[in-house]
């Protein structure tokens, strides 16, 4: 079985780490000033009896445990979406800029604390409720983080800063097998973003999963390398650069033992973004590598058999702003099932691409939703896919 569970928020870089499983071995909160608040009164009416049986003890449901992945191309039941809504540019800080294209830095340091453009947030916002709609009408349960105003500015003894969003779920939560687990940020502006997605793993948890989080770092100033900013997050492909570090892949290689062995490979690329738009696995032995972030280590794959597709060159238009990201989000595609893939609707050649691999294409424009950072799979995290775990190199 092959971990391919891409976090982005960890999922960029030069380097990586991925998971092989089966035969082969995948609370500074209290200092918050004015943290987030859900927008709905509802929530917030019912906060304090809710506060009251948040850290009850109450046995697990009888019945099957409803998280349950090991890869990410069995069949999909239930998946998580982020939401655009309310999303903020991040503080142009030191971790932003070294994660950015120098041509989008004058947007930062113009918008940085502020809203996304307004009339583009909205068509995000639609995009992604229509790709929620189509998951739907394919079968797949979909869930939501809670609605958060991400504008309140908060404090913790090492940094301040206001926050950014909700959006893309796979940055912060990981499906190992019946757990989950919850990475923190490398972005101060992300730092407590988990706390739009803790009333979904609550549920979860009540119902039979295991719920683990990750150390978090404190980010404070001399944690931050200034010329080469090293931050910390832990994927499943483990990307060594701007932000996971070897502590992060040792704290994985670590938790996950015996269960898991976790390997490192690494890519030729220079500015180092998606793993998911450099390395992107599909289906039992099969794997999306970009030709212009060639992987060191491809032959580990090849000689387990493995088929190593490389996409077409994507056809973005070069004056559609991705500030967080680059065109090759081409690539950046969720997986239904070995034979059913969610990919833009924009791009005709690598629809071919799929059709002659024998994939059907559900075709989602969501151009607008890939400025903020993240194609399909930076989207969503897998909840459950119909299973079981299997080794994938012999």
């Amino acid at each position: 079985m092959l971990r391919v569970r891409c976090l982005r928020g960890g999922s960029r870089g030069a380097e990586a780490a991925h998971l092989i499983g089966a035969m082969l071995g995948r609370a500074v909160t209290g200092w918050a000033q004015g943290a987030f608040q859900s927008y709905s009164s509802s929530a917030a009416a019912a906060q304090p009896q809710r506060a009251l049986g948040e850290n009850a003890v109450t046995e697990p449901e009888q019945q099957e445990c409803p998280v349950c992945a090991y890869n990410e191309w069995d069949p999909l039941e239930e998946v998580i979406v982020g939401r655009a809504e309310n999303a903020r540019v991040p503080p142009f800080t030191v971790e932003v800029k070294a994660n950015t294209y120098e041509k989008h830095w004058p947007f930062y340091q113009k918008y940085g604390g502020q809203s996304f453009p307004e009339d583009h947030l909205k068509k995000a916002v639609a995009e992604i409720e229509e790709m929620c709609n189509i998951l739907r009408m394919e079968g797949v349960t979909v869930q939501r983080p809670e609605p958060m105003n991400w504008s309140f500015e908060y404090k913790t003894p090492d940094f301040n800063s206001t926050g950014m969003y909700a959006a893309m779920p796979r940055d912060i939560l990981m499906v190992v097998g019946n757990e989950i687990i919850e990475a923190p940020m490398a972005w101060r502006s992300r730092f407590f973003e988990y706390r739009a997605y803790r009333p979904l793993i609550k549920e979860y948890f009540r119902k039979g999963a295991k719920w683990t989080t990750a150390p978090k770092p404190t980010m404070s100033d001399d944690l931050y390398d200034q010329v080469r900013y090293a931050g910390r997050t832990l994927p499943s492909l483990f990307l060594y650069f701007q932000v996971t570090n070897y502590m992060g892949i040792e704290w994985m290689r670590r938790h996950l033992a015996p269960d898991y062995k976790v390997h490192i490979i690494s890519f030729k690329d220079p500015n180092p973004m998606h793993i998911d738009a450099t390395f992107n696995i599909i289906g039992p032995g099969l794997v999306l590598s970009n030709p212009d972030r060639p992987c060191r280590q491809v032959e580990m794959f090849e000689k387990a058999g493995w088929t190593v597709v490389k996409p077409p060159t994507p056809l973005i238009p070069d004056d559609h702003p991705l500030w967080m990201s680059s065109k090759w989000l081409s690539m950046n595609v969720l997986m239904l099932d070995p034979k059913r893939v969610m990919c833009d609707a924009n791009e005709h050649t690598i629809h071919k691409m799929f059709d002659n691999l024998g994939i059907k294409t559900i075709k989602v424009n969501i151009r607008h939703a890939n400025s903020l950072g993240g194609g399909f799979h930076c989207w969503t995290t897998d909840v459950r896919r119909r299973g079981s775990l299997e080794s994938y190199f012999h």
